[in-house]
This record gives structure tokens, C-alpha cells and sequence, in this order.
């Protein structure tokens, strides 16, 4: 089973099993839903569309998925006109807070006559108050002063409502558009789906903070706050308490003798480390989710973690060069070697070259500084799309995070180019390493390739082993001009298997001599005695069929 059909697998399955049984989601629920959808649409006028301004206010109405759905869009300049993503991002900004009283029902509904016993004190005033979660400061009865990341009650199922509907609406909409834009379009709502049940799972957020503390535990001015894993629950994540200084507020950093230049820098250093090296990076830097904290970046907010596996940063880094490099040739081949589309026989590899070269003559007149790099991406991701190479999620992913890392650092760096940067990483890692170490991974990467390459042919054959044994398997051929190239395959074949049972027969006498002490005909067992006397024969007979074949021709 490919990843790609293993992704689809694991999808399908939550897509059946998670809303249904952990949400309650039903027709009479999506339709419910539906009728608040379109009732906030009208009370917006919709149909008359919407100002920046306006289109914000609506995703707000709308509630936390839409928001989910409005953030992402604010760092897509490629997407929208620069007013509505300014808009957009104010989003990221403080939401309605809950009320002291329902944080202490929630936090209560959760570890109940627990509550007092944990928590000597909760401060009434919220640190953040964001769609999804409200965060508080409070001190535990243990004396430490912590962070409470609280989930609102309800916000799951809404959301699941809501990305139920999508899904819904996706399906329907099959019946209108092209199969292949409705891949795309029911991948993007099952991506949002995973994405959702990450980012509502505290558990899994407090797994995220400890990892990203371990990868990064030599480096000295990147951390994420502690968690206190033995309080954290699915709808309740405690941790350390940071008292930074947001890196949206320029002047007090620099009024704290902070260089926006050097933090500049070393974020986008440390996060090519995270891409290159680690494989799990933060996939929304946006900056709301990084402070600055006794001369730390600190990132907060880790429920959405991207992840690259060994091939995947291989194939991350291949890519990478080739644009360095201005190769469309180099690039082409970097895409087909990351692909998970299963027929790459359908790729349209002359269009995907002539595409590839387009773009890289129109960014290659330019600055490096000057390049917009969420249009340059969004060229990339849709050449590839047209041309039917399917890339993984995981480059999506690393596409919107580097995107949002721009963005969040146009105040702190003048000019810079993150794909050069990311480059002049990846040049200097190769020369720090060992030449073994690298020829290691080239190794390791082909086997992995190779071992794919078996499990699908594997596949393939089990399906047609399959077939065969229940008498449908049906093989059609035509063969044009005579019979003679027939019959040579034949002879080929019948050579090749009399061939394959000499080297079994001798493998296996060999075998048996050193197995057994006993020697019967000249130092050898007689079943090793008979089977190499049956080598010998066949291969004499080989030899002289192939000679006479030879004479007559």
C-alpha cells in the first residue's frame, strides 16, 4: 500500500469513524448547521460582497473554523489583495473572552474535586483569548507559577460541524467539477479535518512542546515553555509561564537594548534547522505565537507541528538547490523523486519542464531580496498540481509555514530571501559534514525508495496471484508481423529458468557439504554429489544448444 493510499486510509477512516461516534454529527445536525451558515451569510448581505473589513467581521460570525479558515488566508497574499489579508490578520488578534466563571466551570467539569488540590490560585484576567482556547495565569499548590491554555466548551463540536458541512458540500460539488480539482478540493477539507482534531487535542500539544524542547536543547536562544505533563488533559494544557515581550511590539524590544536585525537572523537560522534537521517545525509562526524572553525566542501555540521524514527533507533539500541554482531540469527532477502520485506515468513531464522554466526565467531577472516568495510557492504548487505531480502534504505545509516566517520578519530584516537562506544552510551543513555521512543517507534514501518499489510490486502481484487463482485474470495481446520474435522470447525464457535451477542446484549442494560430516562420494553427501552432477548436465546442455543455435545461424 503506497503512502499516498495509506494517507487516504487513515483520512477515510477518521473521516467515518471520529465525527460520528466522538461528535454526534448527524444529517439533522449538518443541516442545523447549514441554516445558522446562511442566516449569518444573509445577515451579512453576502450576495452584495464584502469590504476587508466586512469579510473579517463574517469570518468572526461565523465562528472558530472560519476563523481557522480567515488566518491562513490573512498570510496568502498570492490569494487575496494585500487589504483583505491586513484585514484578515487582526483575526490573530484577542477574541470575545469567556467569563472568569465559565474558565472555572470548564477547568472544574475537568479534574473536578481535583481542582482546589492542583491550583492554589487562577487569575481572573485572561493572558489571551484566542477562538479556540483562553490562556490564564495561575500559581499551582505545588508554588509554581503556570499557564493555563483552556479549550471553550463546545468549540470541538462546532468545529466538527463545520468541516462536516465542508466535507458534505465538497462531495456534492463532485458532481460539477473536474475529478482531479475535487481531489484537490476533498484533500484540502480532510487535511483541515486532521488539522483540527491536532490543534483540539491539548495532549497532544504538550507532546509537541516537549519534543521541540529536546530537538532544540542546544540552542541556546530558541525554547518553548515547559509543560507540567501530569495536569495536562485533552481540553486543558498547563505550562511554564512566560512573561515575553510579543515580537509584534518593536518598541519595546529595541527600547529593551533588543537588535531586530540579530533576532531576524537567528529565526530564520533556527527554523531552517527545523525544516533541514529536525524534520518538526512550527507550522504557523505568525506573530502572535513568538515572544522574546530574557534573550530567548520563545514559541508558543505548538498544536499544528509540520513533519518531514528523512526523504522527505532529502527531497525538501534537492528542491531547494535546484531553485538556488536556476535548474528547471534539477527542479523537475527533485518533484518526480518527491512525488506520491502512484501512476507517475500520467505526469506530463515536457509541460512540467516548459512550466519550470518559465518560472525560473521570471524570478531569475530578479533581486533575491525583491522575490515574493508566497507568489513564487503558489507558481510551484500549481505548475506541479496542472501537471499532475502530487506532492505530499508535508511540502504544503513547509510552503505555508515559510510563507508566515516571511511575513512575521519584514519588520526585523530589511531585505532576505528565505529560499536563500534556506539554501546557504543547506551548503553549509554539507560542508560541515562527513563525506560517509552523506553517502549514508544517499543510501539510506535509495534503499527506502527501492523497499517501496518492492512493497508496490509486491502489491501488484498479490492482486494479480489473486485474479489468477480465481480464473479472472484475462491478458490481452496483439503481435504484429510473424511469429519468430515469440519464439525467441520463448528460448530466452526457457534458458533463463534452466539457468535460475543450476544456480539453486549448486547453492543448495554447496550448502549441504558444509551441513553434513558424512561423505559418501568424493567428500560429499550423495543428495550434494547428485544435485552438482545435475548442474553439470544442465549446464553442458545449455552450452551446446546455444552453440548449435549460433552454427546454424
Amino acid at each position: 500500500m503506497s503512502d499516498n493510499t495509506l494517507l487516504r486510509h487513515f483520512l477515510n477512516t477518521r473521516a467515518e469513524v471520529d465525527p460520528a461516534d466522538e461528535f454526534g454529527l448527524s444529517r439533522s445536525v449538518r443541516v442545523r448547521r447549514v441554516h445558522e451558515i446562511v442566516q449569518i451569510l444573509r445577515r451579512h448581505n453576502f450576495l452584495q460582497g464584502f469590504s476587508p473589513e466586512e469579510l473579517r467581521d463574517l469570518f468572526e460570525d461565523l465562528g472558530p473554523s472560519f476563523i481557522k479558515v480567515g488566518q491562513t488566508l490573512s498570510t496568502r497574499s498570492e490569494i487575496l489583495p494585500q487589504a483583505y489579508c491586513k484585514a484578515l490578520s487582526q483575526l490573530q488578534q484577542e477574541c470575545e473572552p469567556m467569563s472568569y466563571q465559565e474558565v472555572l466551570e470548564a477547568i472544574e467539569a475537568i479534574y473536578g474535586a481535583d481542582t482546589g488540590v492542583i491550583f492554589d490560585a487562577i487569575d481572573p484576567k485572561p493572558l489571551g483569548s484566542a477562538s479556540l482556547a483562553q490562556v490564564h495565569k495561575a500559581r499551582l499548590a505545588t508554588g509554581q507559577i503556570v499557564a493555563i491554555k483552556v479549550q471553550r466548551p463546545g468549540v470541538r463540536v462546532t468545529m466538527a460541524q463545520d468541516i462536516d458541512v465542508m466535507r458534505s458540500l465538497a462531495r456534492r460539488l463532485s458532481r460539477y467539477m473536474k475529478d482531479s480539482q475535487m481531489v484537490d478540493l476533498r484533500d484540502v477539507v480532510e487535511e483541515l479535518w486532521v488539522t483540527f482534531l491536532e490543534e483540539t487535542d491539548f495532549l497532544n500539544e504538550a507532546r509537541n512542546l516537549v519534543r521541540f524542547n529536546e530537538l532544540n536543547a542546544d540552542v541556546v536562544y530558541v525554547r518553548a515553555p515547559k509543560p507540567y505533563m501530569e495536569y495536562c488533559r485533552e481540553e486543558v494544557l498547563v505550562m511554564e509561564y512566560v512573561d515575553g515581550i510579543s515580537i509584534r511590539n518593536t518598541e519595546k524590544l529595541l527600547e529593551q537594548g533588543y537588535v531586530l536585525d540579530e533576532i531576524g537572523d537567528k529565526m530564520l537560522e533556527n527554523y531552517a534547522k527545523q525544516i533541514l534537521e529536525d524534520g518538526f517545525f512550527h507550522a504557523d509562526p505568525h506573530p502572535g505565537n513568538i515572544v522574546i524572553d530574557d534573550g530567548q525566542i520563545v514559541y508558543l501555540d505548538l498544536g499544528l507541528m509540520g513533519h518531514l521524514n528523512p526523504r522527505d527533507r532529502t527531497g525538501f533539500e534537492n528542491m531547494v538547490e535546484a531553485v538556488g541554482l536556476r535548474s528547471s531540469s534539477r527542479l523537475m527532477e527533485a518533484f518526480m523523486s518527491f512525488s506520491i502520485s502512484r501512476d507517475l506515468e500520467a505526469v506530463d513531464q515536457p509541460r512540467l519542464l516548459s512550466e519550470l522554466d518559465i518560472i525560473l526565467d521570471r524570478y531569475g531577472s530578479v533581486e533575491v531580496e525583491d522575490i515574493d516568495i508566497g507568489q513564487f510557492l503558489n507558481d510551484i504548487m500549481n505548475v506541479t498540481r496542472q501537471s499532475k505531480v502530487q506532492l505530499p502534504p508535508s511540502v504544503t505545509m513547509v510552503s505555508r509555514g515559510i510563507v508566515t516566517m516571511e511575513g512575521t520578519l519584514l519588520e526585523y530584516v530589511g531585505s532576505f530571501n528565505i529560499i536563500d537562506i534556506i539554501n546557504k544552510h543547506i551548503k553549509r551543513s554539507k560542508e560541515d559534514s562527513d563525506e560517509v555521512r552523506e553517502l549514508l543517507k544517499e543510501l539510506v534514501v535509495s534503499l527506502n525508495s527501492a523497499s517501496r518499489g518492492a512493497l508496490r510490486a509486491a502489491e501488484y502481484s498479490g492482486d494479480t496471484m489473486q485474479l489468477l487463482s480465481r480464473g479472472q485474470l484475462k491478458v490481452n495481446m496483439e503481435m504484429l508481423g510473424s511469429a519468430e520474435p515469440m519464439v525467441k522470447i520463448s528460448r530466452i525464457l526457457n534458458r533463463l529458468t534452466i539457468g535460475l535451477i543450476v544456480a539453486g542446484l549448486l547453492v543448495s549442494a554447496a550448502l549441504l557439504t558444509f551441513a553434513i560430516d558424512e561423505a559418501h562420494v568424493f567428500g560429499m553427501p550423495i543428495l550434494a554429489f547428485i544435485e552438482f552432477v545435475v548442474a553439470i548436465i544442465l549446464s553442458l546442455w545449455i552450452a551446446i544448444d546455444i552453440y548449435r543455435r549460433n552454427k546454424k545461424g
